[in-house]
């Protein structure tokens, strides 16, 4: 039987000695979070070792949660800070191309479905890490504003500004993407869709008319 108990509840149960409530989190969330750490740090094998020690932090240092953020939040904050101690150590080595599947919706076609999902990660690892962060939490993870400068740590207007020169960079690289999303029947449009500028979001950065504009503002 499934475990129904909200996620406040496990974290509080596993700080209270129960042994399968946090067997229950990392259930519910290494998938996810291996995605987000994947989409970072540009290699899965590198992500997995991430959540793997995220997980085991998490699990050590439940009892300094305070509820100020929800347990998602919580847990993209450590797998973040983690993903970030990775890259700092493996500046020395060149970064390795992504050879493993990510997580993306399944479509009609798998094939056409397979090489946006390797031209949409392509072109995310080809912006700056600020930007990418931001683009990830905002636009494919589904994460309001709020909670992803939560995670991030930064202003919303920092993570606003982030995600619209994202939103714009990945525009310009995908605009080869634009005639199957135009013409793609709603239910098959995912998080991709957004990004190439078909679905407005944050920071909205197309003008008037539909054409693309660079967004204003510094980003920090």
């Amino acid at each position: 039987m499934a475990d129904t108990r909200s996620d406040e509840a496990l974290l509080a149960a596993h700080v209270a000695g129960d042994p399968t409530a946090f067997e229950e989190i990392v259930r519910r969330y290494s998938e996810r979070l291996w995605a987000f750490a994947t989409r970072i740090l540009r290699d899965s094998h590198d992500a997995a070792d991430v959540v793997q020690e995220a997980m085991i932090s998490a699990y050590r240092n439940a009892a300094r949660w305070r509820g100020e953020a929800t347990v998602n939040t919580w847990l993209h904050r450590i797998v973040h800070h983690a993903s970030l101690d990775r890259l700092r150590r493996r500046r020395t080595r060149p970064a390795e191309p992504l050879t493993d599947a990510v997580d993306v919706p399944l479509h009609r076609d798998p094939i056409l479905d397979r090489e946006r999902a390797l031209a949409v990660e392509e072109a995310l690892g080809r912006l700056p890490l600020a930007q990418r962060a931001a683009v990830v939490l905002v636009d494919m993870e589904g994460m309001t504003v709020a909670e992803a400068a939560a995670v991030l740590e930064i202003k919303e207007g920092t993570v606003k500004s982030r995600a619209a020169r994202g939103r714009y960079r990945l525009a310009t690289l995908l605009g080869h993407l634009r005639p199957e999303f135009d013409t793609a029947p709603e239910e098959r449009r995912g998080p991709a869709a957004r990004i190439v500028g078909n679905e407005p979001g944050v920071g909205d950065v197309r003008a008037p008319g539909g054409r693309m504009r660079s967004p204003s503002g510094g980003d920090r």
